[in-house]
């Protein structure tokens, strides 16, 4: 971003975190009314407007830190938290204001159009409508509260069993075990983690495989962790694809040289793992006689590297092998993948991360990453070739999870008819 973008950027920001901060501070004005001394409902006022006008600075601060490092540490992560923590608290509570906010303008305009306001004042706030917005506020605040210190190890297992007519016999009941997006330079130690992982090897899976974005920024990240990522192990491999953020894109490098040596050094570290790294290339998974194609491309994304070329991982592929595709972004399926002229029977993709943020029931689930992508968490069909995306393993920049739970995932083949 150049620097007239970033300044237009951190102003928009500023005014924007002005504008809920002076919105929530017409419920506690309204609230302080109760306090006798004019005094006191001054200090109150100061207090406020010094915490999260203070805020708001902070938060611009540390945007201009990110511009200048290019990458996101653990400190700015804090910040992110707190940040995102207030401004939904802070939207909720507008929410409640802003609907008063209509009635009262509507009351107004009833009384002008039915004599004139003949001396009658606006209508004022109800005290109880403010409190009630503070209180209905408290439920984002607590769960963001949950969602950064318990959330993002909360690890679920999605399951699913997909069948179709042409997967070889040898494979019915083959089950595959998916993570994606770890992430691993959010993490501060291995104590959560090791959680996930535990819940990965009981799966008992046939095949393991990991659909992208190993690190934030830098290859190094995931050397603490390789003793613990590296104890999963299936009977027929462990395999892994690039994601958009293993380039080392997002983050300044002193020349070319150094960016290409860190992204060799994160290709080494996947083989340490035990990962077989599937860069726009396949490999036949054998069993009892029988084979299923396994492919894997670079990353290739709507607005982000369009690194990866299916066609190439297709070559040496016949058009009835059954085949299961792992590419970085639900994009790609989207634009290439499901319509391609050799029929892909599954892909698996990760890259939303479901936003960390959302409400998902079974009759009713959101993110506001549904905007963005379409098929943004769990699975998509169209004529027979189906989409998973995987809601990410590990976490980054807002270092939690709140209703979209970091997910482990087992797809389980069967042969119909069997």
């Amino acid at each position: 971003m150049n620097t007239f973008g970033a300044a237009i950027f951190l102003a928009a920001v500023f005014l924007f975190a002005t504008f809920l901060n002076w919105y929530v501070f017409q419920a506690i004005k309204t609230l302080s009314l109760s306090v006798a001394e004019e005094k006191n409902r001054t200090i109150i006022s100061i207090v406020y407007w010094i915490i999260f006008q203070g805020l708001s600075v902070w938060l611009i601060l540390t945007f201009l830190k990110v511009f200048r490092m290019g990458e996101i540490t653990a400190d700015i992560q804090t910040v992110m938290n707190i940040f995102l923590t207030i401004m939904v608290t802070q939207m909720v509570c507008i929410l409640v204001l802003f609907g008063e906010d209509v009635l009262r303008n509507l009351q107004a305009g009833f009384q002008y159009v039915s004599g004139g306001f003949q001396g009658i004042p606006f209508p004022s706030r109800n005290k109880w409508v403010s409190l009630v917005a503070i209180m209905l506020a408290t439920v984002p605040f607590f769960s963001f509260v949950y969602g950064i210190k318990y959330g993002k190890f909360n690890y679920q297992v999605k399951e699913e069993i997909l069948y179709f007519d042409d997967l070889p016999a040898a494979f019915d009941g083959f089950r595959v075990v998916q993570i994606s997006d770890i992430h691993s330079g959010s993490f501060k130690d291995d104590q959560g983690i090791q959680k996930g992982i535990e819940l990965v090897k009981l799966q008992k899976a046939d095949l393991f495989v990991f659909t992208g974005d190993l690190v934030n920024h830098k290859a190094d990240e995931i050397e603490p962790f390789i003793p613990n990522f590296a104890q999963i192990k299936t009977p027929y491999g462990q395999f892994s694809i690039i994601g958009n953020h293993d380039y080392g894109d997002y983050v300044s490098w002193e020349n070319a040289a150094a960016k290409k040596q860190n992204f060799e050094r994160l290709q080494a570290n996947h083989a340490k793992l035990g990962w077989k790294l599937l860069n726009d290339t396949h490999v036949k998974i054998e069993k009892e006689g029988q084979h299923i194609v396994l492919m894997g491309v670079e990353n290739w994304g709507l607005g982000f590297k369009t690194q990866g070329d299916l066609n190439k991982a297709l070559e040496g592929v016949e058009s009835d092998d059954f085949k299961i595709l792992l590419s970085h972004d639900p994009s790609h399926w989207e634009a290439e993948v499901k319509n391609h002229v050799m029929p892909i029977h599954l892909t698996l993709s990760g890259h939303t991360h479901g936003m960390q943020f959302g409400i998902e029931t079974p009759l009713f689930r959101w993110s506001p990453v549904q905007y963005r992508y379409p098929n943004w968490a769990g699975l998509s069909e169209s004529k027979g070739r189906y989409l998973y995306v995987n809601r990410g393993f590990g976490f980054h920049a807002f270092s939690g999870r709140v209703g979209i739970w970091p997910e482990i995932t087992v797809i389980e083949l069967r042969r119909k008819g069997e």
